[in-house]
């Protein structure tokens, strides 16, 4: 018999695989066009192993209700316990901590000031100095921060912890990997995500089609610490979109 958190859960982690499969779509049709460049490979065997979790948990969740059905007994708690195919996320069968089910900040990802008592703000830069300049102006402020060099490295970070991720400020002008393209990848995995971008020199065309998509705003490079400042709390205080 199908229970009603059952169905929830089965349609929850049928969305998600079925948003890894586009990931990894994606990601297979840049590394053909990216040939030797083994980023875009890595992201790819990342997506295969979060998609290969997430359809053994559909399949042990499924296999458990119907052993119930045919025994008349209630699974043992332990299979029901997974609820994400988030990277790291065990599989059903494996025993499970409610507070193990959200994402969780790692060791693994260095965070500056991470007793402060404001929100999470992802800085995407690939120039130290600027990186250096925000993460420091947030951080006297109160505001927990994390720092990413490129877009592989931010979608990498974004994946594990992005319901604990308030903002991200993205530069345009990344190596490999632009701007655009990994605000595109953002929101395949979090369509809710806030996103600030920063540059000196964006074209002006691709900041009107990713404002469309959903871009909370624009910081110029160079910017002043009001500015900034000014920018990342004007878009966390305004109106969420909800998430996926």
């Amino acid at each position: 018999m199908l229970h009603q958190d059952d169905l929830k859960w089965i349609a929850k982690t049928s969305t998600e695989l079925n948003t890894v499969l586009h990931q990894i779509a994606r990601y297979a049709d840049l590394a053909k066009r990216h040939k030797g460049d083994h980023d875009y490979i890595d992201q790819l065997n990342q997506q295969v192993e979060i998609a290969t979790q997430a359809a053994q948990a559909l399949l042990n969740r499924v296999m458990s209700m119907i052993l119930e059905s045919t025994s008349g007994k209630t699974p043992s708690p332990s299979v029901q316990t997974a609820t994400s195919s988030t990277p790291g996320a065990k599989l059903a069968g494996e025993e499970v901590s409610t507070e193990a089910r959200a994402p969780r900040i790692t060791p693994e990802i260095p965070i500056l000031n991470p007793e402060g008592t404001r929100e999470l703000v992802l800085i995407v830069d690939d120039e130290p100095e600027i990186g250096e300049f925000a993460s420091t102006i947030l951080a006297e402020e109160g505001y927990k921060v994390i720092i990413a060099r490129d877009g592989f490295e931010a979608l990498k970070i974004f994946q594990q912890i992005h319901r604990e991720i308030g903002l991200i400020i993205l530069d345009f002008f990344l190596p490999v990997m632009d701007g655009d393209a990994v605000f595109e990848e953002l929101k395949a995995i979090n369509p809710g995500v806030d996103v600030v971008l920063s540059s000196g020199f964006a074209e002006q065309n691709k900041i009107g089609a990713m404002l469309a998509q959903g871009l909370r705003g624009f910081i110029p490079k160079p910017y002043t610490r009001e500015k900034l400042l000014e920018q990342v709390r004007s878009t966390l205080d305004a109106p969420r979109r909800p998430s996926r």
